[in-house]
């Protein structure tokens, strides 16, 4: 399975000991627990179009895919984006040095695709899945700050819980204030479930 299903229990990561998924992109258990939220779906795509997906042909597949990104979803169009090479820094497309224009341009694009949540979570749930794995994979281009309150959410996220907008906020004030991960886990845990004012 790609992620876990909604309703699942948090589970430890056995690297880290957070909560998987939320030690990335540092712990690497975590970062390729991320990595496969994006490929799995890649794959199934592939198969689906009954694409080999080696060589050459998975890189004309994704350059498709990042011309309509539009008509995919957003995992699909985020794995096309890492098959294929920027032009201008040479790293993957989107994923390179932050004032790099062509994956500035490419990162932009990357939110036409399509996000349809899964039955059983609040409206916008993919959405913020989706953010915060953006944020994860491309580490170097947000603040400290940004990366701990995303990276800390992701495994809230994909068991379908969300925070409201003031919770959100309020999170963001206390990382601001106190950016210990353990002590923010920690209240992101009972501020998602209603315990913190």
């Amino acid at each position: 399975m790609d992620r876990p299903a909604v309703g699942a229990p948090l589970r430890r990561c056995v690297e880290c000991d957070g909560y998987e998924y939320g030690g990335a992109p540092s712990c690497g258990r975590c970062r390729e627990l991320v990595d496969r939220i994006v490929e799995g779906e890649w794959r199934r795509f592939l198969s689906g179009r009954g694409d080999s997906g080696r060589g050459d042909e998975e890189v004309l597949v994704a350059e498709m895919v990042v011309d309509e990104p539009d008509r995919h979803d957003w995992r699909v169009v985020d794995a096309a984006m890492d098959r294929l090479t920027c032009p201008d820094c040479g790293d993957r497309l989107g994923r390179g040095p932050a004032g790099c224009a062509a994956c500035d341009r490419a990162h932009g694009f990357r939110y036409a695709a399509i996000e349809t949540d899964r039955p059983g979570v609040p409206p916008g749930n993919e959405h913020a899945v989706r953010v915060n794995v953006s944020v994860v994979r491309r580490p170097h281009v947000t603040s400290p700050a940004e990366l701990l309150a995303r990276r800390l959410l992701l495994p809230f996220l994909l068991v379908g819980r969300m925070p409201t907008t003031e919770q959100a906020q309020r999170m963001s004030a206390l990382i601001k204030q106190d950016p210990d991960p353990e002590r923010i886990a920690a209240l992101l845990d009972r501020a998602i479930d209603g315990d913190v004012p």
